[in-house]
């Protein structure tokens, strides 16, 4: 079986491991999730890593380089989904981490490596993401003890069950000395290398985003015995605040900001009821932090004043904000260097629309990414797909991008 075959057929195997009969649904401190960090420490065992759980419950595993106790260039990515997953969203990068390091068994490095598979990057379970990478960075905040999943778990009480100690969840963090770097391989989650015909791109930077809980306020009345002159009606305000967010969005252009309203609430609901009241989300992602915060304001402003107009009140809360994670140019130019030992010497740069666990890790060290084409761009679906032909590209290119750091982190210690 080719190394790619054999990543493929991992991420069938771990797709196996899922709570529902019918789909792919593995969580977060879930009996699922235990059974895949048991699956790929005996991968790690095989691969030469000296595999482990940390405190957070993401499974790690490692090989010293040329003396023990040198810092680490980390591979890898997530082990979670979200429900009604592909296979590929997450584990992809996680096998061919292992692969990579298969390759390199023998390979004397001036680093150690690692392969970490983080226990929850998508925040289906408990609403916030990147809970294992914000551990592993030392980003942990208190208050998400207390978040809970639609069963009324809360987060403490998940570790316990898990056989973790929430009071020792700090001791999965890392510190900026002991790594060299982290490389993350993931699927594009988009079109663009497929309509290039390009199996491969390199990553410039992680969308930052922002969410928001928007509320228009207006007043409900009988739909019938309230004419258009009194009405107050808080949907037809909070469908010009949609069609404003997609107007502005759109003008930027498809390298652009990238804004979404994805669930919408209409109060009190009545067939026979002028609304009331809508609660709608936004999701707003761009390159740069200054270019997805100048479109707020424009949003803002532009929803307060067809809202005044209506005689309406618009409310908007902050509930999710991080910053744009550029990727470090050496370690860029490693991945790029990667994929042009594969026989593409222009390779695609793409910003990241997606978060990644890689922008949880930018906090305590450097990043880079790797996408490898995905059919239609699909994710988060059961149709996510990929082609063999690029996953043992995106194997060749990982090796050969490790082995370029190592060249670089050699030439420092020569200097």
């Amino acid at each position: 079986m080719s190394t790619a075959a054999l990543a493929l057929a991992r991420c069938d195997e771990l797709a196996a491991l899922s709570s529902r009969p019918d789909a792919i649904e593995r969580m977060h401190l879930t009996a699922e999730h235990a059974r895949a960090n048991a699956l790929v420490a005996g991968w790690m065992e095989q691969a030469g890593l000296r595999p482990w759980q940390d405190a957070a419950g993401n499974q790690c595993g490692r090989r010293e380089g040329t003396m023990p106790g040198l810092p680490a260039l980390l591979l890898g990515s997530h082990l979670d989904t979200v429900p009604d997953a592909g296979r590929y969203d997450g584990p992809l990068g996680v096998v061919m981490a292992l692969a990579v390091v298969e390759r390199l068994r023998e390979r004397e490095l001036p680093f150690a490596l690692e392969v970490v598979g983080f226990g929850d990057e998508e925040g289906a379970r408990f609403g916030t993401a990147l809970l294992g990478s914000r551990a592993f960075a030392g980003t942990w905040e208190e208050a998400w003890w207390d978040l809970s999943d639609r069963d009324g778990t809360t987060l403490r009480e998940a570790f316990r069950d898990f056989g973790l100690d929430p009071a020792r969840v700090g001791e999965a963090a890392r510190r900026p000395e002991q790594l060299v770097g982290y490389l993350e391989a993931h699927i594009e989650q988009g079109p663009h290398l497929e309509a290039a015909d390009a199996s491969l791109g390199y990553v410039t930077t992680i969308a930052g985003a922002r969410r928001f809980a928007i509320t228009v306020l207006g007043e409900a009345r009988h739909a019938g015995g309230t004419p258009y002159s009194r009405r107050r009606d808080a949907l037809v305000g909070a469908s010009e605040v949609v069609t404003t967010v997609e107007r502005l969005a759109r003008a930027t252009g498809d390298h652009g900001c990238i804004a979404t309203v994805g669930r919408v609430e209409v109060s009190p609901g009545a067939v026979n009821v002028v609304p009331g009241r809508v609660d709608l989300t936004l999701d707003l992602r761009a390159a740069t932090d200054a270019a997805r915060d100048a479109m707020w304001e424009m949003i803002l402003a532009e929803a307060e004043a067809s809202c005044a107009a209506r005689g309406l009140a618009l409310e908007a809360v902050e509930t999710h904000h991080a910053s744009a994670a550029p990727c470090a140019p050496w370690l860029q130019q490693a991945v790029v260097a990667g994929i042009a030992a594969t026989g593409d010497a222009d390779p695609m740069g793409l910003w990241s629309r997606a978060g990644h666990d890689a922008m949880a890790v930018a906090a305590v060290s450097d990043i880079a990414m790797l996408f490898v084409r995905c059919a239609d761009g699909i994710s988060h679906h059961p149709d996510e797909a990929v082609r063999e032909v690029d996953v043992a590209r995106g194997i060749d290119a990982l090796e050969q991008a490790v082995l370029e750091v190592a060249r670089t982190v050699a030439g420092r210690g020569a200097a």
